[in-house]
């Protein structure tokens, strides 16, 4: 089996107790130092130097932080996916939780864009995610939906 360049093994690494420890920490200090009203977070760090230098954190990258430290720290394994990535089906069905098979008939069907390489479908990192947002968008529409039936029959 060939496998292009840009597909690249999926690769696990489960945080052993110290990473787990020290994710814990850095997590609890950069919770410490988020400002409740703007959401961003700075911290004072000292460099190779020895001088003091202060980092401000955007209230995004500080969240997507303190999410990603949560999940090191309860010892999950976790993967960072670049957008610009090209995914095998493999792959890209087990980030969808769905098989293989389901994942070529969404790709056959048009439901998001694909390439091929020789013989096998390559999936972008952004076009999965686009498509997984959008997947969650209409099932949480079909749950009000659901919902209100269910208040109009009572």
């Amino acid at each position: 089996m060939t496998v292009s360049a840009l597909a690249r093994p999926f690769q696990c690494h489960v945080p052993v107790q110290a990473e787990r420890f020290a994710a814990g920490q850095l997590r609890t200090l950069i919770a410490e130092s988020v400002s409740p009203r703007s959401g961003e977070a700075k911290l004072r760090v000292t460099d190779a130097s020895d001088e003091q230098c202060e980092i401000c954190l955007p209230a995004d990258m500080s969240k997507t932080l303190l999410h990603l430290l949560r999940m090191i720290s309860q010892g999950q394994a976790v993967t960072l996916v670049p957008l610009t990535e090209m995914l095998t089906t493999q792959r890209a069905a087990d980030m969808l939780n769905v098989s293989r098979p389901h994942l070529i008939k969404l790709l056959e069907a048009g439901e998001m864009p694909f390439e091929l390489v020789g013989r096998h479908r390559r999936i972008l990192a952004q076009d999965l995610f686009e498509y997984k947002a959008r997947r969650d968008r209409e099932r949480q529409a079909a749950l009000k939906d659901l919902a209100l039936l269910n208040d109009d029959l009572d």
